[in-house]
């Protein structure tokens, strides 16, 4: 994935992974259907307290740990095709959280709060996938302003709550930031805050890849009036449709992530676009394949039942799908998303617009 800067007005862009991403994310995706691939998010739901000695080993074995998505170029994008890799075996794991841990190590990951101030009571409690893996992680919210969280102890079982728990958040100095950026912080903090929303997009990415397969097979070999399902034209335009929404997440992705490795100003607006676009899909995305299978779909003896469960806290947290339109619509004003193509001049209008419409730099109201 590169960008060259050209003209002021102008920005040519190649969004696509690099080859050494690509094949990384295609090495990951073999390693956990050697690992047990479908069989893993089942194991550790039934003993949820072996989670971290099921799946960390594995992510040991093939580098995990060794990526930071902080320096950008290949080990971004790497980062983002193993998010991909989980996602498409429903990995039950916050591998998203635990590749945006802080550079020192000391919190077990990165998670975003929703709120806008570093501290408790500045917004809804943060949650993520995160029981039984560490007690202490560190928050960011979207304009920025870091802080430390601590586990509560899971609320339901993996069966009904998919490892999610409710982080109780500590305020802390915006210093402790990594990087370069302003004196507070708060510089970094919105870069960490674009990764935080970026990152678990190509894990739900993954899902949705993996959703539309199972629902291509499906059909393909379930017989119905004595021909396929796949040569109804309804179940094809359901189909059509849903790769639709898939493939246009995809593309989303992709330019999300090259906003951020560039380290454009606009590259939370650009991460909340995404979000918000993957959420959409993911409904319709799941709504079509459940239809396809039929109540089977339900069942936990098909693999769509297990992706469709586990793609819960993804889509429920940090942001829901109407606080994420929410967001984004009180950040970008009337002027709408600045694009690739905008430039300086673009950009100057869209804060100029968000200015007039009542709306400070971060987008929050005046």
């Amino acid at each position: 994935m590169t960008a060259v800067l050209g003209a002021a007005t102008s920005t040519d862009m190649n969004t696509e992974l690099s080859d050494e991403a690509a094949e990384y994310g295609r090495t990951a995706l073999r390693a956990f259907e050697a690992a047990g691939g479908d069989e893993l998010v089942q194991a550790a739901e039934r003993e949820p307290e072996k989670r971290a000695g099921l799946i960390e080993p594995l992510l040991d074995e093939i580098g995990a740990w060794e990526l930071d998505p902080r320096a950008g170029g290949d080990e971004l994008e790497a980062a983002a095709a193993l998010c991909r890799a989980a996602g498409w075996w429903a990995l039950p794991y916050p591998l998203a959280e635990r590749l945006c841990r802080p550079a020192d190590g000391s919190t077990a990951g990165l998670v975003l709060a929703a709120g806008t101030g570093a501290g408790v009571g500045t917004g809804p409690t943060p949650a993520a996938a995160v029981a039984g893996l560490g007690q202490r992680w560190s928050t960011v919210t979207l304009d920025g302003r870091r802080g430390v969280a601590t586990a509560r102890p899971p609320a339901e079982g993996p069966r009904y709550g998919a490892f999610v728990a409710e982080l109780d958040p500590e305020p802390v100095a915006t210093s402790t930031g990594t990087g370069t950026g302003t004196e507070d912080g708060t510089a970094d903090g919105r870069a960490d805050a674009a990764l935080a929303l970026v990152l678990p997009c190509w894990t739900l990415l993954g899902m949705l890849d993996r959703a539309l397969d199972l629902t291509r097979a499906h059909v393909l070999a379930r017989q119905q009036f004595g021909q396929p399902l796949a040569r109804f034209q309804g179940v094809q335009f359901q189909l059509t449709d849903a790769e639709v929404e898939r493939v246009g997440v995809e593309e989303l992705a992709k330019f999300a992530l090259w906003s951020v490795q560039a380290g454009h100003g606009d590259a939370v607006e650009d991460a909340l676009a995404l979000r918000h676009a993957a959420l959409e899909a993911a409904d319709l995305v799941f709504r079509v394949t459940h239809q396809l299978h039929g109540a089977m779909g339900f069942c936990d003896e098909t693999t769509l039942s297990w992706i469709s469960r586990y793609s819960q806290p993804v889509r429920r947290h940090p942001l829901s799908l109407s606080a994420t339109r929410d967001h984004l619509t009180r950040r970008i004003g009337r002027a709408g998303l600045s694009g690739p193509f905008a430039g300086p001049a673009g950009a100057a209008a869209r804060a100029g617009a968000g200015s007039a419409a009542g709306f400070g730099e971060e987008g929050q109201p005046r």
